[in-house]
């Protein structure tokens, strides 16, 4: 599956211009990694097709745009400049690969039970633990671990926590507890990342639900499968009306 897809990027980065498509190999044609490409790789082994937005260690705020044609990767604007996050001390850019998982939707209809707030009205975020830096747009294969609620301006914005099937440490990471014995310190390092990376820009520190708790495997597919079914209403038509959306 990984070798399905092939990035297509349009434009200079870091101009208003750039963009990353998705095109099928197979078929030639262009797909959305919002909607066409499949959640599950292997769901009976937790296996997810996760679409890399932004490439560990850098900076750009990169996502996927769900109101271009074909829902390309584009770079975050905020009062009409291209917008990177900050190195917070000790890391610089994002310390993981960061990404989304397709065919999944935080509902901004719905209160999140756990966090209290309604969903940011994005797909499901991942972070991706593994060694290896991913291309922006690469397709790859990752195992569910954990996750932890965020609370990102008022909004409920799950972090899914996941390796790539192929890392070295695949095989020896099966839940939530077991990234810590194998990378200790990283949990710790996610949540604090998550907590301070807008204070540079003069916000608040991030809240979290239950204080920043790591959830387990089986909370996170629970998580992924409540916001797979949201994606269903959202192309059935249940939310009509839904802003910024095509």
């Amino acid at each position: 599956m990984s070798n399905a897809y092939e990035r297509v990027e349009r434009g200079q980065p870091n101009t208003l211009s750039y963009k990353v498509y998705l095109k099928n190999k197979a078929t030639n044609e262009f797909v959305s990694p919002f909607h066409d490409i499949p959640l599950a790789h292997d769901k009976a082994n937790h296996i997810y097709n996760m679409v890399v937005e932004i490439p560990r260690w850098t900076n750009a705020k990169m996502e996927i745009s769900k109101s271009d044609k074909f829902n390309p990767i584009v770079q975050d604007v905020k009062s009409n400049k291209l917008r990177f996050v900050n190195n917070v001390f000790p890391h610089h850019g994002y310390i993981w690969n960061y990404g989304a998982l397709p065919q999944t939707w935080e509902d901004p209809n719905e209160k999140d039970e756990p966090t209290g707030c309604n969903g940011d009205n994005d797909p499901l975020d991942v972070c991706e633990i593994g060694s290896q830096i991913h291309a922006r747009g690469s397709v790859i294969q990752v195992k569910v671990l954990g996750c932890v609620g965020l609370i990102d301006d008022g909004e409920a914005d799950w972090k899914i926590i996941a390796i790539d099937v192929n890392d070295p440490l695949a095989a020896s990471l099966n839940d939530i507890d077991d990234v810590e014995k194998q990378l200790p310190g990283l949990l710790d390092a996610t949540r604090d990342w998550f907590k301070i990376y807008k204070v540079p820009t003069g916000k608040p520190v991030n809240s979290f639900a239950e204080g920043g708790k790591f959830y387990d495997r089986q909370f996170s597919l629970k998580i992924i499968d409540h916001d797979h079914k949201s994606w269903l209403k959202l192309i059935t038509g249940v939310y009509k009306d839904t802003p910024d959306m095509m």
